[in-house]
């Protein structure tokens, strides 16, 4: 496998977005962002992240060879195999790592994580239980970066940031079902409906600070904007750009959750990934 289809494969851009999730749950308990090896949280964040992708492929090969004959397992540049096995590996590298960085507490919830991926994945994706299963998915990335506190705190701390990034995720799956053949105007307002949600939630997470409420304005602009689009014209390609906007608007919902947890720095340094993510997706794709 050549290092460029394995990066097409895990959709490696895309994983600068996920670090925010565990940094919010980890600035919502009741540590804090700590300068000691629980800040090993978001590499297994992402591992995991890599994991999903590389599974997503190998589940969906007899598919792709008719809608994405380009993407590495139909095109015959990576072997079905090699996917499952780069998945596996990922996933038992991300709770390792999980496990090291934040104890008996942080596997249990990386455990979790790694389930709900293979079940989407391999089960749940194309079902009426798809977006809900993803969304939970990414609830529970934020949970791992709460767990470093203990059980009980990431139960009682990090729900809200949890069910803003959740509520975000379900949006952006439930239209990026229409990327090959195009959405309706239904889902995609129901997408915009769970970006103010979720935008709605980020702000009540925190202590209302500016910055956390600049943030989750420049989050909703940015994400609801191109899903209006696609209400007024859900074509495929204006799904596609609403889903890559959906994916990139991840960084400043999680920038606001982390301001409005008084992790006003963290979350501008954050937020720096932005156009990192945006330069990377122009050379691999994210969706």
């Amino acid at each position: 496998m050549r290092a460029r289809d394995a990066a097409i494969l895990v959709r490696l851009p895309a994983a600068l977005s996920v670090p925010g999730d565990t940094l919010a749950g980890m600035s919502s308990s009741a540590s804090g962002i700590v300068l000691d090896r629980r800040l090993a949280m978001p590499a297994a964040s992402m591992l995991l992240y890599w994991s999903g992708m590389a599974l997503n492929d190998f589940a969906d090969r007899d598919l792709d060879r008719v809608e994405r004959p380009e993407r590495p397992i139909p095109s015959g540049r990576v072997h079905p195999g090699e996917a499952l096995g780069l998945a596996a590996g990922l996933s038992v590298a991300g709770v390792a790592t999980a496990a090291w960085a934040g104890g008996r507490p942080a596997a249990g919830a990386a455990l979790a994580l790694v389930s709900t991926i293979w079940a989407y994945d391999l089960v749940l994706k194309n079902g009426p239980a798809g977006p809900a299963a993803m969304a939970t998915a990414r609830a529970l990335d934020v949970v791992l970066g709460a767990a470093v506190a203990g059980p009980g705190v990431a139960r009682s701390t990090g729900l809200r940031p949890a069910l803003a990034v959740g509520l975000h995720t379900a949006g952006v799956t439930l239209l990026s079902r229409g990327e090959v053949h195009g959405s309706d105007p239904a889902l995609a307002g129901t997408a915009t409906a769970a970006t103010l949600l979720a935008a709605a939630t980020a702000v009540s997470a925190g202590r209302r600070q500016p910055l956390a409420l600049g943030l989750a304005s420049v989050y909703a602009i940015a994400v609801a904007r191109a899903q209006v689009a696609a209400v007024r014209s859900p074509d495929a390609r204006t799904v596609r750009t609403a889903t890559g906007a959906g994916i990139r608007g991840l960084v400043p919902l999680q920038a606001a959750l982390l301001a409005g947890q008084g992790a006003s720095r963290t979350a501008l340094g954050l937020m720096a990934l932005g156009p990192l993510l945006r330069a990377a997706s122009r050379k691999v794709s994210p969706t």
